[in-house]
């Protein structure tokens, strides 16, 4: 029997692809594919993969996902806010899990917990590329989250093995920058908390992204003491840092109409009519605490541009143009 490998979430966007990808790297009676949404993995179930049913938001349902698992990647919540991404709506069920770490009502850490009671060997974490060149701070509340789940890992690494991977900002992810700018029915300017100038963001292929992370995960399987990003964190990012502006100017030529950024204040932009309920969470509205992107952004935390991406692939990154272009097709 070969290494078990286990994907949760495994039905997301990311999710699915490192799925994708690692189906043609290793036995896909091999893969243990956990999700909500268990029937969105019944094709690879087909071909012989173990599919599960669990929920971050259903902390019971970790009891025995990862049952049989050596190898985990640990996919992060959903969702850009702190409080729900490591808090659960049950903290009645902390006890039951694990006594692992003082800060038990993290959802994050209740999904590490559950893996290393059912003996997960390693862990790969999907983080995010803020935080410039791997530090563990970042101005982003995005990154919160992350940066919480990247320092319990390290805690545990007598216990359980990790390899952080930090996923470069998404180039499918440029309306939430945007102030979720929609080219299907264009406005004249792009109206967000920041000039464009300055550093900008590395901006990288979301399959590309799942591609290399499943290459880490075969790499890791083949040759786990030797593996480069044993308890190490490793960025991927695109192989081009693009300032907003440019960014914004390239959407505009790909759907044929000149594009500019105006430069705004966070209380204008919180009130911007687009933005409606799309940064509420849970009821709180977090349109605020959304805006710290473009400062850290502004601060250069986006920009680092690192070779490891195009080393896994094994080619160059698709650029951010293609990939735009392909988008707005």
């Amino acid at each position: 029997m070969g290494v078990k490998i286990g994907v949760f979430p495994a039905s997301g966007a990311l999710g699915s692809s490192v799925v994708n990808h690692l189906a043609k790297l290793v036995p896909v009676s091999d893969l243990v594919l956990i999700a909500r949404y268990p029937e969105k993995r019944y094709d690879l179930q087909q071909a012989g993969a173990k599919v599960r049913k669990a929920d971050y938001d259903e902390p019971s349902t970790l009891d025995t996902a990862f049952e049989g698992v050596d190898v985990l990647m640990l996919i992060s919540y959903a969702s850009f806010e702190i409080d729900h991404r490591v808090k659960v709506r049950n903290p009645s069920y902390i006890t039951q899990v694990s006594s692992l770490s003082n800060n038990d009502n993290q959802a994050h850490h209740l999904a590490i917990n559950a893996a290393v009671k059912s003996g997960v060997k390693h862990i790969f974490y999907s983080s995010l590329g803020f935080g410039g060149d791997l530090t563990d701070h970042s101005i982003a509340h995005v990154m919160g989250a992350h940066i919480q789940t990247e320092k319990y890992l390290s805690s545990l690494q007598d216990t359980v093995s990790h390899t952080i991977v930090r996923e470069g900002l998404y180039t499918e992810s440029f309306p939430i920058y945007t102030a979720f700018f929609d080219p299907q029915n264009p406005a004249d300017e792009v109206a967000i908390p920041h000039s464009g100038s300055g550093p900008g963001v590395a901006w990288v292929k979301r399959d590309e992204l799942g591609e290399a992370t499943a290459k880490l995960i075969a790499s890791y399987i083949n040759g786990p003491t030797s593996f480069e990003y044993l308890n190490k964190a490793v960025l991927l990012s695109g192989s081009r840092e693009i300032s907003l502006a440019e960014t914004v100017e390239i959407i505009g030529q790909a759907i044929g109409q000149p594009l500019k950024i105006r430069e705004i204040s966070v209380d204008e932009f919180v009130n911007l009519p687009q933005i409606g309920d799309k940064l509420t969470y849970h009821g709180v509205n977090l349109s605020r605490e959304w805006a710290t992107a473009w400062e850290a952004i502004r601060r250069g935390e986006t920009a680092v541009v690192s070779p490891a991406l195009r080393e896994i692939l094994g080619r160059e990154p698709e650029n951010y143009e293609t990939t735009i272009k392909a988008l707005m097709g």
